[in-house]
């Protein structure tokens, strides 16, 4: 199995933008780090903040229609 990492990132990017522009200014640390995070380190920031990973995981046929 595989991870989609574009759209843990996109989501990643919508829910630090969300939370910066609903008060939270320190979001924009989170956002900024997210945009240039490695795969792993996204992995490690979604995990830091209880996000549930299975729904960014593709299977192989998922794989071949991208």
């Amino acid at each position: 199995m595989e991870i989609d990492y574009e759209k843990l990132r996109s989501d990643l990017i919508d829910y630090f933008g969300s939370a910066m522009y609903s008060g939270l200014p320190m979001a924009i640390i989170d956002l900024s780090k997210v945009e240039v995070a490695s795969n792993n380190e996204l992995i490690e920031i979604a995990i830091k903040n209880n996000w549930n990973l299975t729904k960014y995981l593709i299977d192989d046929e998922n794989i071949k229609h991208r």
